[in-house]
């Protein structure tokens, strides 16, 4: 073995990894992150980046363009991908897949060796999204229009597609924008449900099954909802640029989802939301950034941030509560639960308002700073309800 393969075959023990979650599997995202992180494996920002891709979740389709094989045409060989639609089974998922990818290592003389396994839990059909609608497309990419802008002045006018494959993105997500120069003129929301049958929005769950008359604790709500906002905290850190304390948030969080005791959770959780709230360069990136000064989103991006950190603040006081939970209102992570209409859905009608007149650079950030959950959308998390999407 020459120089450079040994080279790269020392980088193939730790691959970068690109984890693309599709509606109705945050179990699987999580339990695919937790495993990352215990191999100490790199998380890859783009398919360019990536050798190994895992769908956490089987793909779903969003209109008719095939989005995950776009995703897999950008990954340069050596590679290989997996498919985990159940968590018990991500450890395994990425075993195999890191032995295809070193089997694609020694067959790479051929420059294009890549591997594929077969789904790891029930299978479902993979399907995409499209580019949105464009005047004509040059090498894959969009060609522009001409439209007055604001400042009445004739620039090119660009429809950009973002998801539903973005590191920290709502699984199921699409925005098609509007764009001139680099400030978002329109944004349309495309919301992709989970496929029925579906479990229970996972965030939602213990407040759901309180509704359904099962017997759950004030604690295990408020560890539920602990662990989402560090979740959000984490993803909302790391479009930022923070990596160091999106990082920490993640640790934080696969740690309250194992059940880690309130004593040594909360000295480390503490340390964290005061780091996060002491950053003036975070309160400096976020200030004004998807400003509304009414509704279930209102406040700017910093503010929604803040919020969260109160929010864990508050539930980390009630881990060790045995009270029914069925005796408080059934209010979520991300509002009140077993209305009929899901809290997600009144962020996801919030972003084209949010969005329109950002440049687009802030775009991901107005987005991160809402987290909608898309798992909320199926039939299954609203007692009694139909699905949205």
């Amino acid at each position: 073995m020459d120089l450079r393969a040994r080279v790269a075959r020392v980088a193939l023990a730790r691959p970068a990894v690109m984890v693309v979650a599709g509606p109705g599997a945050t179990r699987e995202r999580l339990a695919v992150e937790a495993e990352l992180a215990r191999r100490r494996w790199r998380h890859a920002a783009s398919p360019a980046a990536a050798n190994l891709v895992v769908f956490a979740g089987a793909p779903v389709r969003v209109r008719e363009d095939n989005w995950a094989e776009r995703v897999w045409g950008g990954v340069p060989a050596p590679r290989a991908r997996v498919t985990v639609t159940e968590a018990e089974h991500a450890a395994h998922a990425l075993d195999h897949g890191h032995a295809m990818l070193l089997r694609a290592h020694v067959d790479q003389p051929a420059g294009h060796a890549s591997y594929e396994a077969p789904d790891h839990g029930d299978h479902r059909d993979h399907a995409g999204m499209d580019h949105g609608h464009h005047m004509g497309v040059v090498a894959g990419l969009p060609m522009a229009e001409r439209a007055d802008d604001r400042d009445g002045l004739r620039l090119d006018r660009l429809h950009v597609p973002l998801g539903p494959a973005l590191p920290d993105w709502p699984a199921g997500l699409v925005l098609r924008l509007e764009l001139q120069g680099d400030v978002v003129q329109r944004a349309e929301v495309e919301a992709t449900a989970a496929p029925a049958p579906s479990r229970p929005a996972f965030w939602d769950e213990p407040w759901l099954r309180a509704l359904a008359g099962e017997p759950v604790t004030v604690g295990e709500a408020a560890r539920r909802r602990c662990a989402a906002h560090l979740d959000s905290v984490g993803r909302l850190l790391h479009v930022a640029g923070w990596d160091d304390a999106a990082l920490r948030a993640r640790e934080a969080r696969d740690l309250t989802l194992g059940g880690a005791p309130g004593d040594e959770l909360g000295p480390r959780v503490r340390r964290l939301v005061r780091r996060v709230r002491g950053s003036w360069t975070l309160r400096w990136l976020l200030a004004g950034v998807g400003a509304r000064t009414d509704g279930p989103v209102a406040e700017d991006a910093h503010g929604r941030l803040t919020a969260w950190l109160d929010a864990i603040e508050h539930a980390l006081g009630d881990l060790a509560d045995r009270a029914p939970l069925a005796d408080r209102p059934p209010v979520g992570p991300r509002g009140p639960v077993g209305t009929g209409t899901p809290p997600s859905r009144a962020l996801l009608d919030a972003l084209p308002e949010l969005l329109a007149g950002t440049e687009f650079a802030c775009a991901r950030l107005v987005v991160a700073s809402l987290d909608p959950d898309l798992d909320e959308l199926t039939p299954e998390s609203v007692p009694g309800g139909h699905g949205h999407g």
